[in-house]
């Protein structure tokens, strides 16, 4: 071969066929003699459900069934993450529902719009009971419980045993109480599954970016052995974390499916999407960082509240484990102290959201780090570099024990420094300033560092057929990544067949036989990591072959145009569908790989708004992200998701929140109330890379898909800030919307209060824990 594909532009393969609307989703599915289910939600977000009557629905043209929790007596879905077993949720709402959109009864029929008809006339009656939306006011002594076994809303919560001694020999301590609010996934598909049922066992097509996990989940939800389920999932229209485990509406198609012995499906609309599909983020935190006058920082101490929504949502075990894994972040910190509770309200559960947890710590951090430039008077970046790791200290343990692999997390600074032109941008901003006008400039930065690749391991499969295409086949599960380009980059690269010869399989659990999916960035660095292993090996057999055929040294034989031949002897060849032919068995291998451990992508974004003081309205400029997710694969694909992910990132600090009233009712469940970026409210975007390999797996990869959005968020929010500090502000909680901006232009907002009591009663992490405190963290 003449050069290498790997780390050249190399356009996505998968893009033809979904340009062309030759993508296949759940909701295309044409299954035969398919019935369709509909859910009747709960209007009240906390209530006992005193009785249900299907009659008039059973009635209505073409219905077939309608159930109750009590009909259908479906087991407990398996959740994707157990926070508290004692807060489990019912597929279908039993005695009680605990947020407004719970289903309650599934109907059943022919068509959609007869299911759409026939759940107006379901009868439920309910007796209202009082809700709590407010994870702080959940902590409350006197705050309506969700479980009153429980005795409390705590699901679960530790703390450190160090507290305020965290911040002893500070000069100056600066602190906030910070809210990282509740954001909706908002992917373009919703949650879609159709399950047929059939002598050989049951086939589930399903949006999921975890087909194998939620096979694994319906196994053991409903008692079936592994080889009587198939799961498939064919093009996913986006996940973000949001479709990731099997959900209670999952569970009742199935349940129905099987009841009825018919194909059953169900595509989630947007309103239920909003709705029900898990939020993300949802952290209230209390954050302490004591430095010293020259700007050393001593100690930090953080108080976290994470809202776990109803039923204990996987949202509530972050606050406990990413944001306090990454509560260090970029910095020399040498004493940490970490407190974490998981809040029940009666509000749709909390899942997870691109980044799950490692946003929130470094928004936490990035925030204090600019408040104390503020009480120093630093240039933010300064501050930064102060205290930034040094490259020659990796690896390195953190104060919480968190083990970075490799970092440099000056170069990107220095970089996005450089291609923002900061200088000249602060010249600018006293200019405006200056001269008294009404639009401010804001320059904000962040510096970060996150955790990918971490759990498990992933396999993959490489074959060269008697045709000498190639085949790839890997436990991992694509939904707009790229995977099926980055993987054949590899193959290629490896066997020489060209790209347009290799076939990708994914997604299906009868044609991979394991894999854990996609989430967490792993995807290329351990999933591309087994396609290449597993490719080296179909290599090294290839060439023992082709030595044989050729009489030549193994040593001597390279990749040549088609197959395999002796180097220095173009004529010497053999080809692939020759060696096949000459193999004992398939020329196939595969790989199970396990990483040496999880890597830490890092970077630097810096962001320009421009705050109109009249009317509080942030437009934003510039964004320049410079992000090392280690030996970058394909630079095309690492710009789509930096871009991607700036936007989410963005769209959080500027305008997406979802919000309850007192009640719980949500009052953002459209797309007419909750705010999400069109292209024409996004500037520019400016990307570069540095890259800084892992010594963890072959190809020196981290991951990518998340890094722009945890850089992103904490840089627009530190921008909005730095236009208005000189007035006096010190913090802007998310969204920066023009009312917000508005009133801290007017009244700045306190920057502090006490937190929750509760944090004095939480066990102490790793600590026996009593009868008492077993009753209220399991």
């Amino acid at each position: 071969m003449v050069g290498s594909l790997l780390g050249n532009e190399v356009p996505r393969v998968e893009d033809p066929e979904l340009l062309r609307g030759r993508g296949s989703y759940v909701g295309n599915l044409d299954i035969d003699g398919a019935l369709h289910v509909g859910f009747v939600r709960s209007p009240l977000a906390h209530a006992l459900i005193t009785s249900i009557d299907v009659t008039e629905a059973l009635a209505a043209p073409g219905v077939v069934a309608a159930y109750t929790a009590a009909d259908l007596d479906l087991p407990v879905p398996r959740p994707f993450i157990v926070l508290n077993p004692e807060c489990a949720r019912p597929a279908l709402a039993t005695d009680r529902v605990r947020f407004a959109g719970e289903p309650v009864v599934a109907v059943v029929g022919e068509i959609e719009a007869a299911v759409a008809d026939a759940l107006e006339l379901v009868d439920v009656d309910y007796e209202p009971l009082p809700a709590v939306a407010d994870p702080e006011r959940a902590l409350e002594p006197d705050a309506p419980q969700q479980f009153p076994a429980l005795g409390s809303n705590v699901a679960k919560g530790e703390r450190d045993a160090a507290g305020a001694e965290v911040l002893d020999g500070a000069d100056v301590v600066v602190r906030l109480r910070i809210e990282n609010q509740r954001v909706a996934v908002v992917p373009m598909e919703g949650n879609a599954i159709a399950a047929v049922p059939g002598d050989d066992g049951l086939t589930v097509h399903v949006s999921t970016q975890m087909p194998h996990g939620l096979r694994d989940s319906v196994c053991d939800t409903f008692g079936l052995p592994a080889e009587q389920v198939r799961v498939i999932a064919s093009h996913v229209g986006g996940a973000f974390g949001g479709k990731a485990g099997l959900g209670a509406e999952h569970a009742v198609v199935i349940g129905v499916a099987r009841e009825l012995g018919r194909p059953a499906k169900w595509v989630e609309t947007r309103s239920e999407n909003m709705q029900a599909m898990p939020h993300g983020r949802a952290q209230v935190q209390y954050a302490e960082l004591g430095l010293r006058r020259d700007g050393t920082f001593v100690g930090l101490r953080c108080r976290v509240v994470g809202d776990s929504g109803a039923y204990a949502g996987f949202g509530g075990v972050l606050p406990l484990t990413a944001t306090r894994m990454m509560a260090q972040g970029v910095y020399r910190i040498p004493r940490i102290g970490y407190d974490a509770v998981a809040a029940l309200t009666n509000t749709t559960p909390v899942g997870a959201f691109r980044g799950a947890g490692r946003p929130e710590a470094t928004a936490m951090l990035e925030r204090l780090v600019d408040l104390a430039a503020i009480e120093l008077d630093v240039d933010p970046a300064e501050l930064r570099r102060r205290n930034f790791l040094a490259p020659e200290g990796f690896p390195h343990t953190t104060a919480v024990g968190t083990e970075y692999d490799s970092g440099d997390y000056d170069r990107p600074l220095t970089e996005a420094l450089r291609l923002a032109g900061y200088d000249d941008l602060r010249a600018e901003q006293a200019r405006r300033i200056e001269a008294g006008e009404h639009l401010l400039l804001g320059i904000g930065l962040s510096t970060y560092v996150e955790i990918t690749g971490g759990g498990g391991g992933e396999y993959a499969e490489v074959e060269v057929h008697d045709d000498g295409r190639a085949t790839i086949r890997v436990g991992t599960s694509s939904h707009g990544q790229g995977h099926a380009t980055s993987f054949a980059m590899l193959v290629s690269d490896a066997l020489g067949i060209p790209m347009e010869s290799i076939d990708f399989v994914q997604s299906d659990t009868a044609a991979v036989p394991r894999g854990e999916g996609t989430g967490g960035s792993r995807s290329l660095q351990l999933g591309g990591s087994a396609v290449r292993q597993a490719g080296e090996l179909v290599l090294k057999r290839a060439k023992e072959l082709a030595a044989e055929q050729l009489e030549a040294a193994v040593e001597d034989i390279e990749p040549v145009g088609g197959g395999l031949g002796v180097a220095g002897a173009p004529a010497a060849r053999v080809s692939w569908p020759e060696l096949v032919a000459a193999a004992d068995r398939p020329l196939a291998e595969h790989v199970d790989f396990k990483p040496a451990g999880a890597t830490f992508p890092f970077g630097a974004h810096v962001s320009v708004v421009e705050v109109d003081v009249e009317t509080g309205f942030v437009r934003p400029l510039r964004h320049i992200a410079v992000d090392d997710c280690g030996r970058v694969l394909n630079p095309l694909i690492v710009r789509g998701q930096q871009h991607g992910g700036v936007v989410q990132g963005m769209a959080q600090a500027l305008w997406e929140q979802m919000s309850f009233d007192a009640d719980g009712n949500p009052e953002t469940a459209t797309l007419a109330d909750y705010a999400i970026p069109s292209a024409a409210d996004v500037p520019g975007l400016e990307v570069a890379s540095t890259e800084t390999p892992t010594p963890l797996n072959p190809l020196g990869a981290k991951g990518i898909g998340e890094a722009a959005t945890i850089g992103a968020t904490p840089a627009v929010q530190n921008a909005v800030v730095d236009a208005l500090r000189h007035l006096g502000v010190r913090h802007v909680d998310m969204p920066a919307t023009p009312q917000r901006v508005w009133e801290a232009i007017r009244n700045a907002p306190p920057l502090w209060k006490e937190p929750p009591a509760v944090f004095d009663t939480l066990p102490v992490r790793g600590a026996e824990r009593g009868p008492e405190a077993d009753q209220a963290v399991v």
